[in-house]
């Protein structure tokens, strides 16, 4: 299933003139966040929630990027995933810090990126970080690669490729981005990780 995002206006009418709903998602997201911290619903505030999301995204219009279409499945798949693997991961990640440290193989991950789509790669390291046990430090756009801090990591390549596997790849079905470096980056990215 494809929804656009905001199907009455091509990207040159958007950022000519752009609409009170350009971002309908954030101003949804704002209006709620903004009842749930008021914990109210009285006219003031459903009203006050209406003028934040309305006027926000308006305000910020030229700062955020238009996404295209989102495939919203893949997309709640991929949140079922990274739900499960930050519960388990913080399991992972308890044990380990409380037993002795000598368990612990700290490595760093040259993780090669398939495609130069921004919201793609941008999703995917924050992914990365929210994990626990792994942290997104830099993302090389010219390297083409996420590097990445593991607290443990006895098999790095099984690593990087179970990173892609489980998020990189489900992000570029949601977006509908097709790789373009694949095959070319794995064997360089499998020569630099460390032993």
């Amino acid at each position: 299933m494809t929804i656009p995002l905001n199907p009455s206006a091509t990207a040159t009418d958007r950022d000519a003139h752009p609409s009170w709903l350009a971002h309908p998602v954030l101003s949804v997201l704002l209006a709620v966040c903004w009842l749930a911290l008021s914990r109210s619903v009285e006219v003031f505030h459903l009203l006050s929630a209406l003028l934040i999301g309305l006027v926000v995204p308006r305000l910020l219009h030229g700062f955020l990027l238009t996404t295209g279409r989102i495939r919203w499945w893949p997309a709640l798949r991929l949140m079922r995933v990274v739900l499960w693997d930050i519960v388990m991961s913080n399991i992972t990640v308890a044990k380990l810090v409380l037993g002795p440290l000598e368990r612990m193989h700290p490595a760093w991950l040259p993780v090669p990126l398939a495609c130069d789509h921004a919201h793609v790669n941008a999703l995917f390291a924050a992914i990365i970080t929210t994990t626990p046990g792994t942290v997104s430090c830099v993302v090389n756009e010219r390297r083409h690669e996420i590097l990445v801090h593991a607290l443990n990591c006895d098999d790095a390549q099984a690593m990087i490729d179970d990173m892609k596997n489980r998020y990189e790849a489900p992000l570029m079905a949601i977006f509908g981005v097709t790789a373009v470096r694949e095959a070319a980056t794995q064997g360089a990215a499998h020569e630099r990780t460390p032993a």
